[in-house]
């Protein structure tokens, strides 16, 4: 049996979460300022996860030199700290605000599948404002969206009850199929977030910058049993706290096929686009290529 949620051992989730409120009400620009000072240091001190995002951009972008891969992960750090700071905002802000801080490109795709009437899923890779960027896109396009509960019962209890304050639908990634294809066929739009790694036991193995990657082959069979277009949307804040930034890419074409391969493929290579557009906003700390093909070593250290 777990503690409850007053239980002297989650003190400090209790009071990281009301820190992170009370920073959601102040200035965004000076959440940018704090954040960008803050996560310089983080990229001095944790240094493990420096050492991820160094190797992960080191990979993919093997045409940098040692200087340059240096310089990026640096921005990435500053750019985390930013995501940070701001992450109380999503939870405090009122749709005023929101709407205020929410800026769009390229958003007649978006505009034309609905006027089209088509049933909609955005690929919406892990970039680091896509918690506050569909928040306030939320507002006025509620959707559905997967998740993973958090190990910390009180920041999984915050998180789920943010992301659900104007309208939207969080279900549990272990939910059946045909719950999440029912809010589809109602008109909801569904938020996935597909850049994570399944294993070799969930997961097909198709390039990502080049290097076979464990990915989930998922995207194209929701497509088909939704009727429904994907458009590719990134998430991040602009400099110096002017907002934050949802920019549309076309649609994934053609897609779905009868090819779960060629499926995942196409969408790797669009999240690629959306990385090359802003690299330093992808979540490189995650160890995206743990997983290898059998026989592969591993291209991280021990």
């Amino acid at each position: 049996m777990k503690p409850p949620l007053y239980h002297p051992r989650y003190w400090l989730s209790w009071a990281a979460v009301w820190l992170a409120k009370v920073f959601g009400l102040l200035p965004l620009p000076l959440l940018w300022f704090l954040g960008t000072i803050t996560g310089h240091l983080a990229y001095y001190l944790l240094a493990s996860r420096r050492r991820i995002a160094h190797r992960n951009i080191e990979l993919c972008f093997p045409e940098l030199s040692a200087g340059e891969v240096n310089r990026l992960t640096h921005r990435h750090f500053a750019a985390l700290g930013v995501a940070l700071f701001g992450s109380g905002v999503s939870w405090v802000a009122s749709k005023k605000r929101l709407r205020r801080l929410i800026h769009y490109r390229n958003r007649e795709y978006y505009d034309q599948a609905v006027a089209a009437g088509r049933h909609i899923i955005f690929l919406a890779p892990h970039f680091l404002g896509l918690e506050l960027g569909g928040m306030c896109f939320s507002l006025e396009c509620p959707g559905v969206s997967m998740y993973q509960k958090i190990h910390d019962p009180v920041i999984d209890r915050q998180v789920y009850k943010g992301r659900c304050r104007y309208g939207g639908i969080m279900i549990e990634h272990k939910t059946s199929l045909k719950t999440l294809v029912r809010f589809l066929r109602q008109g909801l739009t569904f938020y996935y977030l597909p850049d994570q790694n399944p294993g070799r036991r969930k997961g097909i193995f198709v390039p990502f910058f080049g290097i076979q990657t464990a990915t989930y082959p998922t995207l194209g069979r929701f497509a088909k049993l939704a009727d429904a277009v994907v458009i590719p949307c990134f998430s991040r804040f602009l400099p110096y706290g002017k907002g934050v930034e949802m920019v549309f890419m076309p649609p994934l074409e053609p897609f779905p096929t009868d090819d779960p391969v060629a499926d995942a493929t196409l969408m790797n290579r669009r999240i690629e686009e959306g990385i090359r557009l802003m690299p330093e906003d992808y979540f490189w700390i995650h160890r995206r290529f743990k997983t290898r093909p059998a026989g592969e070593p591993s291209l991280y250290e021990k």
